[in-house]
């Protein structure tokens, strides 16, 4: 399945560019899903649809968005229903570990008292992303557009499962199997009982249901658009996600230009802030084309309701063409469907290259498009290496090659992070 995460800068128009993007998926006879975590009814207004309704059945079975809806031929859209989400996983939670409870003489929690709890939003987004994924073949989707939070936020969420995994790893070690062999023979020395068996299970298929997620935003078929609205603030917040981006290795299918104002007009006002946004749109092409092409969308003059008039958008229209343009079924042509794969292959994002002969060094190449050397930093840490791309950060294992060696420099050029190694004679293979 085609996945494609729309995010941007705050307040420019994400929600409209996802759900522009699911209908041209849904017009070239794709059977597109649009997924929102967004609770201000905007979406339904968008699509012109009513509230969302939860999906009936037991909560710990539900899937984690609501019943979707059917606006268009070929297109549902359904929200993600992080409270019912909320409430079946933890439920479910105490009931596997309903032994551990009771003996430490805890009271369950009911359903009806349980409130999502700040940050669960993410979470809830990451498992709807899976559960997509996951439909029978013949039942489920071609397409998935998701409309994600601001381009920061949706950098962090992203970089979630990875860390989560980490985190597992380290606190429940692979020496946990020997324990759990061990534990009704501790359980007897220290005469009370080790906990419940389901609470290492329940840690287990946190750990596929991590892998998995991360192997959906890791897919070739996973791509980004980033909406902004041109202009001086937005250039920095661009560059910045474009590099958190990277540094996670999520590949930037799109730009789009979001409210462009019309050019050539008489009016001095207007005049002014239509130059300013082609001077930041010429700046957006300097940076991002041809590698990613970089999409025009036009200001309608007011928000759009329902899928409004087929026709497409004039993306520039002039003075004499001041009428509002088409409404989000022409939006839908001028952003284009994101197709059913990439048109280019996932790069391989870390490269090492052999430059033992020439220069007596391993160079390790990271992609960082958009990062600069101020916010830039690094950490060798064992046999990882901690990079900080201004606020983002990642723990990467270094390969087996590179763990023989000691860093000798870096250096950032043309948006590559190029990382020097050094073997170490102490535990280089020696030639004989």
């Amino acid at each position: 399945m085609r996945t494609v995460l729309v995010t941007g800068t705050g307040g420019a128009g994400r929600t409209t560019v996802a759900a522009a993007t699911a209908l041209a998926a849904a017009r070239e006879g794709q059977r597109t899903l649009l997924l929102t975590a967004d609770s201000d009814g905007t979406p339904e207004a968008l699509l012109g649809i009513g509230a969302p309704r939860t999906v009936p059945g037991r909560s710990a079975d539900r899937l984690p968005w609501s019943v979707p809806v059917e606006p268009a031929p070929g297109l549902w859209a359904a929200r993600v229903v992080t409270d019912e989400w909320f409430r079946g996983e933890l439920t479910a939670l105490q009931d596997r570990g309903h032994g551990l409870l009771d003996l430490l003489g805890a009271t369950p929690l009911d359903g009806e008292e349980l409130t999502a709890l700040p940050g669960v939003e993410a979470i809830a987004l990451l498992r709807a992303l899976r559960a997509a994924q996951t439909a029978p073949p013949g039942t489920g989707w071609d397409v998935l557009v998701v409309d994600m939070p601001p381009a920061p936020d949706t950098v962090a969420l992203l970089a979630l499962p990875e860390q989560l995994r980490r985190y597992l790893r380290r606190l429940l070690p692979a020496e946990r199997q020997a324990a759990r062999a061990l534990r009704p023979m501790l359980a007897q020395l220290a005469g009370v009982p080790m906990p419940a068996q389901k609470l290492y299970e329940t840690a287990e298929r946190w750990e596929r249901e991590l892998a998995a997620v991360q192997g959906v935003i890791e897919s070739e078929a996973t791509t980004v658009r980033l909406v902004v609205e041109p202009g001086p603030l937005a250039d920095r917040a661009l560059r910045t996600a474009r590099a958190g981006l990277a540094l996670h290795g999520c590949r930037v299918e799109a730009v789009i230009a979001n409210r462009l104002l019309p050019t050539g007009t008489s009016d001095p006002w207007l005049a002014a802030l239509s130059g300013q946004q082609q001077d930041a749109l010429k700046e957006l092409y300097e940076q991002w084309a041809p590698a990613v092409p970089v999409r025009e969308l036009p200001h309608l003059g007011r928000d759009p309701h329902g899928l409004g008039d087929p026709r497409p958008a004039d993306p520039h229209p002039g003075d004499g063409a001041r009428r509002a343009p088409a409404g989000l079924a022409g939006l839908a042509g001028a952003v284009g469907a994101p197709g059913a794969r990439p048109d280019r292959p996932a790069p391989d994002p870390w490269t090492v290259e052999d430059r033992l002969a020439e220069d007596g060094v391993l160079l390790w190449r990271l992609p960082l498009p958009g990062a600069d050397r101020d916010g830039l930093s690094l950490v060798r840490r064992g046999d990882e290496l901690i990079v900080t791309v201004a606020p983002f950060h990642r723990v990467l294992p270094l390969p087996s090659a590179l763990r023989r060696c000691t860093v000798s420099g870096a250096g950032l050029r043309d948006g590559w992070l190029q990382v020097r190694f050094t073997p170490d004679p102490d535990l280089w293979p020696k030639r004989v």
